[in-house]
């Protein structure tokens, strides 16, 4: 039996869920499974990008299907690649899907769960959603009427058919397990898995050995950082407030964004717009370089839009912690984020007037206080081998128990 994984990125692409993807599968193949991926032929920031139809990376077969290429900014054309892409997957599918094997989706495009729900069916598969958000429940926190209305209550009946149909739902953490209870899914088909980052390969890299600190001016300077995606989700006013806040707090602070999103551009207009002096804007950045682009900041900004809760998990909190770097909470002082900075005491949750706490806490970050602590905190919850030896041990329990009952049918029979 096969384990089929489905989703719109995956490696070489530098994306959270490719990312994320490409470390499971992969840790899944080293371990004598048949893994298969079925993505797209575009990379997250290059619609234009034609990545190659099949290839085996690492043990893993990946099938990459075509698609349209309008790209994230224009959003009918965004609707387009997504129906383009339901289209060639569900083709793909239900010629590699064979009876007994798992299925396991992820969430982007939205509601791609749905397509493997049905060929699940049709095939005699068993699936295992893996839910990175819940849609349509982020378009209408994020202020689109439609999915606030028919066409949204419509949507979510049928992505609930989906997540009733399978064995099990993976939930990125107890809120959005709630969401999930919420909506009728049995408890005992729910579990919460965190995300997590690669530890082996981010680890807090010093000042001076650490070259982009050189490549980008800012040796010797206080930094605050963001890194990874800008959306809709990430409360982009907030962290003007924020930005705006600190710089009158201490013009001589560097605030350094690396990534990508709707946000940047909004972001660095507004920069100007407003003469906020140290900002610094820079691109994603190979995947090999993030010990040394998540260690330049002496502390990195998380941020989620509160009416996001329950909905999405920042995933650039893991690498963060990895670089033994602490994490300053943006959004709802009573979210699933600012519960774990408290909690794990990696941080702390902004709110307008304690700039002077932030200030002390980049100060203490640059005397390295908070750095071998924030690494065990990492090392004990986030790791990769933690949460790939749970997703390992759940599929194999998922393939155990299709091979029971496959065996239960061939004796009656």
């Amino acid at each position: 039996m096969s384990i089929i994984m489905v989703n719109r990125f995956y490696a070489p692409d530098h994306s959270a869920t490719a990312q994320l993807l490409t470390d499971l599968a992969e840790h899944l193949a080293a371990a004598g499974e048949d893994m298969v991926v079925v993505t797209g032929r575009q990379a997250y920031d290059e619609p234009g990008a034609r990545l190659l139809r099949r290839e085996v990376i690492r043990g893993v077969t990946v099938h990459r299907v075509w698609s349209t290429r309008f790209g994230r900014r224009w959003l009918p054309g965004r609707a387009i690649d997504y129906l383009s892409f339901y289209l060639a997957a569900f083709v793909a599918l239900l010629r590699k899907t064979r009876p007994g094997d798992t299925m396991v989706a992820k969430t982007d495009p939205p509601l791609i769960s749905v397509v493997v729900w049905a060929v699940a069916k049709l095939r005699g598969a068993k699936l295992v959603n893996w839910c990175q958000d819940l849609f349509p429940e982020v378009a209408a926190s994020l202020g689109m009427r439609w999915a606030a209305g028919p066409i949204g209550s419509l949507l979510r009946r049928v992505r609930n058919q989906s997540l009733h149909g399978a064995v099990l739902n993976v939930a990125l953490c107890d809120r959005m397990a709630e969401r999930l209870a919420a909506d009728g899914i049995p408890p005992d088909r729910i579990a919460v898995i965190d995300n997590w980052a690669d530890g082996d390969l981010i680890r807090p890299v010093p000042e001076e050995r650490n070259q982009l600190r050189h490549e980008w001016g800012l040796k010797g300077r206080r930094v605050i950082g963001y890194s990874g995606n800008l959306g809709r989700a990430h409360d982009l006013p907030a962290i003007k407030e924020f930005v705006a806040a600190m710089a009158a707090a201490d013009p001589e602070l560097a605030f350094l964004f690396v990534g990508g999103g709707a946000g940047f551009a909004a972001l660095e207009a507004w920069a100007q717009a407003h003469r906020t002096p140290n900002l610094l804007f820079r691109p994603y950045l190979p995947r090999v370089r993030l010990p040394e682009s998540l260690s330049v900041p002496d502390v990195h900004l998380v941020s989620l839009d509160p009416a996001c809760e329950g909905l999405i998990m920042p995933s650039k909190l893991y690498g963060v912690l990895a670089a033994g770097r602490p994490v300053i909470a943006l959004g709802d002082p009573q979210g699933a984020v600012a519960e774990l900075v408290r909690r794990l005491d990696i941080g702390l949750v902004w709110t307008p007037g304690r700039e002077g706490e932030v200030l002390d806490l980049v100060a203490r970050a640059r005397n390295s206080v908070d750095t071998t602590r924030i690494r065990r905190a990492f090392d004990r919850r986030f790791d990769r081998c933690c949460a790939l030896d749970r997703w390992a041990s759940i599929l194999e329990g998922v393939a155990a128990a299709t091979a029971a009952a496959r065996r239960e049918l061939e004796q009656v029979a």
